[in-house]
């Protein structure tokens, strides 16, 4: 084991050479993504590391940037989520893609009350539908520019996308919803996400001149 490797922090010197270009790569995930999926590849190799070995090194870690551990065992997921009072790294989201979020959440969260299954598909038809009847006096975006926002959540590991036939139209295209994203923008109950989601309601005719 060397304490000059210029790939390694020397406050770690107890993690043996063999585990280090692992816990690398864990770090790199967490740092890029905010999140790493044990649920399939490598990735499952990085998760029972992570979680057997080396919890308290990667929260040691992420402390001074403001960031906390998130080890989910149902999931297979390990997640930097940030802390608000500390954290300078937060992602700073469109209001569009804010707006698609909570659409996300809310369909995430119909989904885990009333079934049994882990996954949470929906496709994209779907969500400009819930989109519609969640935000009534606000446009929905065009399917097209909710593929955009989709592709930089993928970035952050809060959805996966997939069209089973790539000639089909782009509102057939299926979204896995993360549990990631409920973390990412938590609520303790309905009530607070209704109370977030009016925040972002323009009021109508009606209510403006009541």
């Amino acid at each position: 084991m060397s304490d000059t490797d210029p790939y390694w922090p020397r406050f770690w010197p107890d993690v043996p050479d063999t585990d280090r270009a692992q816990v690398r790569e864990i770090i790199a995930e967490l740092l890029s993504r905010g999140t790493l999926l044990g649920n399939e590849g490598s990735g499952r190799d990085l998760f029972l590391l992570a979680r057997d070995h080396y919890q308290e090194h990667l929260k040691d870690y992420l402390a001074p940037l403001g960031l906390e551990l998130i080890v989910d065992d149902d999931f297979y997921l390990l997640q930097a989520r940030p802390r608000p009072e500390a954290c300078l790294l937060l992602a700073q989201f469109t209001k569009d893609e804010t707006l698609l979020l909570l659409v996300l959440w809310r369909a995430w969260d119909d989904h885990r009350t009333s079934r049994a299954e882990q996954s949470v598909i929906i496709t994209v038809d779907d969500l400009w539908q819930r989109f519609k009847s969640t935000f009534e006096n606000i446009e929905p975006p065009e399917k097209t520019h909710v593929e955009n926002m989709l592709a930089r959540m993928k970035r952050h590991r809060l959805v996966r996308t997939q069209r089973p036939d790539p000639n089909a139209p782009a509102g057939e295209t299926l979204i896995e919803i993360l549990p990631s994203l409920a973390r990412t923008i938590p609520f303790d109950s309905i009530e607070s996400w209704s109370a977030r989601a009016a925040l972002y309601q323009p009021q109508s005719a009606a209510e403006a001149s009541a």
